[in-house]
């Protein structure tokens, strides 16, 4: 098996890995627990699923640590098109990384806010569940401050999938689209909080579509040969 495909491949595991972890975590867990506008029940949730919320925190980190991997894997492909474009991607992806790992922690707070240890005694029921409802919500927002990285790093992925057809152009097309709609995901949930629209709820639509068209072929298909004249000059 050429080389590249067997490197591409594996990139493409550890990606649908993060995939799998990744929608566990927020759809099978915090969507589960989270009670919008009830913060008593949102704490008894946590409560009463406490071994359900340790594992979405345990699939988060499977997932950061998925994602850490992931650009160091495909740089071994993408840097023979552009170095610098290839850091680029791999810096955006580490920042992001870095910020999941805070809105991890971040997290844990709500366990321990309702872990009813003795060095809560000075806050009433309210005042816990309250925190905990406050520290998941600021977990939100720092998702969509990493969300700024893990879009950006798409654009010069995209960019030298364009120019070197290692992967399907469609698929660099939607990568750049989906840098794009996630920076104006970003904006408009910080500026307009409470703007509610079905186009804004699908905004990041193509941001997934091209994550998941690009984890399927990177297993299925791997990667092309590089031609000598695919490298890019940036």
């Amino acid at each position: 098996m050429n080389s590249d495909k067997k490197t591409a491949r594996i990139a493409g595991l550890i990606f649908l890995i993060l995939i799998g972890a990744g929608i566990f975590a927020e759809f099978f867990v915090r969507q589960k627990i989270f009670v919008t506008g009830d913060p008593a029940a949102t704490a008894n949730n946590i409560v009463n699923n406490q071994s359900l919320y340790r594992i979405g925190i345990v699939s988060d980190l499977v997932m950061i640590v998925a994602f850490f991997f992931y650009p160091l894997i495909l740089s071994k492909i993408f840097r023979k098109v552009s170095e610098n474009l290839t850091r680029l991607m791999t810096i955006s992806i580490m920042i992001s990384v870095g910020i999941l790992c805070i809105m991890t922690l971040i997290m844990i707070a709500p366990l321990l806010l309702t872990s009813g240890a003795d060095y809560l005694g000075g806050f009433t029921s309210e005042q816990t569940n309250g925190l905990t409802t406050f520290f998941l919500k600021l977990h939100n927002n720092g998702y969509y401050i990493s969300q700024i990285f893990y879009g950006l790093y798409m654009f010069p992925l995209g960019y030298m999938i364009l120019k070197s057809g290692l992967v399907p152009k469609f698929i660099g097309v939607l990568l750049i689209l989906g840098c794009i709609v996630d920076q104006i995901d970003v904006i408009i949930y910080f500026l307009l909080p409470n703007t509610e629209s079905e186009l804004l709820q699908n905004i990041t639509i193509p941001a997934d579509l091209a994550e998941f068209s690009m984890c399927l072929w990177l297993i299925i298909m791997g990667v092309r040969k590089v031609k000598q004249n695919t490298a890019v000059a940036v």
